[in-house]
């Protein structure tokens, strides 16, 4: 087949099987050597990916143009940290990424700005304190992620780290799995809130235990957002802990062996098995059991086993597990910070704990094994250094993607416009005091996860004026956990000016008819479409003027 007649995904996958990506690092060294205009395109558009790098735009998102630099994502498995690590990602950002640095809603940083001359460099020294971009992008398995309490957590069921670090050791460059469909994810948690959203990924792995004390995992697969959100479905099994990688692994074979996804780039990911091509709960379990070998035990009742709250923040001052010692969880609102409270944030956890820090799915950042003696010197050092132990709902709960400042998918700037947001609302609703979680996506492709969100805003451009500007589609009432709901769209879309004072109304709204106790996504999910509209809107007269 010519060029010129295949189509984006026959392209992608002749790339691929042409020459590995995980094959060309050595490549990339000489095109930092070499210059930008020395990588072919088809390694800059595809190979480059499974290496954490991206082209990134010009800050116009889809109306705008590619530039010659690079967005790097970091693997970081299970959001596991230490204050050296830290420290080398600020001093690598303040040197080469114009010291913009992001932490993702996968429990990973993202530095921008990087050219291809800096990046074996940057390669060099992040590898010098155990870390690499390897597998953090690309059509392969990305980085496992775990409760970032994991071992501390008070009541959690079990320790999943040390499975989840497994996993990812065992998948990422292996060359067996370096051809997928697409990206895979992956999560991992002993705990009992689900705090890393096994019910989205491609496999959840989340520990249950039986009325007898056994502990085990019950595994959800083939979950997912996107234009098309599908949340995952628990294999009827009961999983003991030696078994996860086993089963994992078999999944993601699956996934790898189904050509029937490679046909269209749009419908590769695993829940298509389920959406498309008729697969269901029991065909996939038979399949693993058939690649691994052995009969899985049959699930219980911990099946339906599932958190009642779908909020999932780690913010604040908490004890441990460990007596005498505690966790501090730093707010960040929409995962942006700066490289010197990066380093303020190494510093508190050498200062005041042993050096370990955990990233959090919500993009916060974790300060763990704080001493009792230790706690008030800790609160006082993170409030002179701006980084909130505490804060109002709007700045914990809101989580943003990347938006047009970088990514060239994007149709809206994201980050600064959440960051704003969640200030104006906490002027605009003074005493909010419920859990909120809002989530602002650029594009339809939802990584910022606005269909779980209590309200999420999807970037879309409005004609005003004969011009286009930016706004958002408005979604409300999504929630995972044992209310797992899909937010939906309620056929309100706001210029991005205007989000503030409709949000306001909105959430006023929520305050005055909500029931004793209730959650925003249940309020939203009693009322119709109508009410949410007419809160939004606001009279007729104060929409016109």
């Amino acid at each position: 087949m010519s060029a010129a007649a295949e189509s984006p995904a026959q392209r992608v996958e002749r790339i691929k099987r042409e020459r590995p990506s995980w094959s060309i690092m050595d490549d990339i060294r000489r095109y930092a050597r070499e210059g930008f205009a020395s990588i072919p395109e088809e390694d800059l558009t595809v190979r480059f990916r499974a290496w954490g790098l991206y082209t990134q735009g010009d800050g116009r998102g889809t109306r705008g143009e590619e530039q010659p630099f690079f967005m790097m994502r970091l693997r970081t498995p299970n959001g596991l940290l230490t204050a050296d690590m830290v420290r080398t990602v600020a001093s690598l950002a303040d040197r080469y990424a114009r010291g913009t640095i992001d932490i993702t809603n996968r429990q990973n940083f993202q530095l921008h700005w990087l050219r291809i001359e800096d990046v074996p460099t940057v390669w060099d020294e992040l590898a010098s304190v155990g870390w690499s971009s390897q597998g953090a992008c690309g059509d392969n398995t990305r980085t496992v992620t775990g409760c970032p309490l994991a071992g501390v957590e008070q009541d959690e069921i079990v320790d999943a780290s040390p499975i989840a670090l497994e996993v990812d050791r065992f998948l990422n460059g292996n060359a067996d799995f370096a051809n997928l469909p697409r990206k895979f994810k992956i999560t991992i948690t002993g705990c009992a809130h689900w705090c890393t959203y096994p019910e989205i990924n491609d496999i959840g792995a989340t520990a249950v235990r039986r009325a007898d004390g056994t502990v085990g995992f019950t595994v959800r697969v083939g979950g997912g957002l996107s234009t098309r959100p599908h949340l995952a479905v628990p294999l009827p099994a009961f999983v003991r802990p030696d078994q996860v990688r086993d089963v994992v692994v078999a999944a993601a074979a699956i996934f790898r062996d189904s050509d029937e996804l490679r046909q269209n780039r749009a419908k590769a990911r695993m829940k298509f098995l389920f959406l498309n091509h008729g697969w269901t709960a029991e065909r996939f379990l038979a399949e693993v059991e058939l690649r691994i070998g052995y009969q899985l035990e049959p699930a219980g009742v911990e099946l339906r086993q599932a958190p009642a709250d779908s909020y999932r923040d780690h913010v604040g001052v908490h004890a441990q597990a460990q007596p005498g010692l505690n966790y501090a969880g730093l707010s960040i609102t929409s995962g942006r910070i700066s490289t010197e409270q990066l380093r303020r944030v190494a510093d508190l956890a050498s200062r005041f704990g042993d050096g370990t820090l955990r990233l959090t799915t919500m993009q916060n950042v974790l300060v763990l094994n704080v001493p009792d003696a230790k706690l008030s010197a800790l609160i006082a050092a993170s409030t002179e250094a701006e980084l909130p132990l505490w804060g109002s709902p709007f700045q914990r709960g809101t989580v943003s993607c990347t938006g047009s400042e970088f990514c060239k998918l994007a149709i809206t700037e994201t980050k600064q416009f959440s960051i704003r947001l969640a200030r104006e609302l906490e002027a605009r609703v003074p005493g909010f005091a419920t859990d909120i979680k809002l989530h602002v996506t650029g594009c339809p492709n939802s990584c910022g996860q606005h269909w779980i969100a209590d309200v999420g805003l999807q970037g879309v451009l409005m004609n005003r004026g004969g011009a286009q500007i930016e706004g958002y589609d408005v979604f409300v009432g999504g929630e995972l956990g044992g209310s797992a709901t899909i937010a939906r769209r309620v056929g309100v879309r706001v210029a991005a000016e205007e989000a503030a004072p409709a949000l306001e109304r909105l959430f006023t709204a929520f305050v005055a008819e909500r029931h004793a106790d209730e959650r925003f996504s249940a309020w939203a999910n009693r009322v119709s479409d109508a009410a949410v509209r007419a809160a939004l809107e606001g009279p007729a007269q104060e929409h016109a003027a």
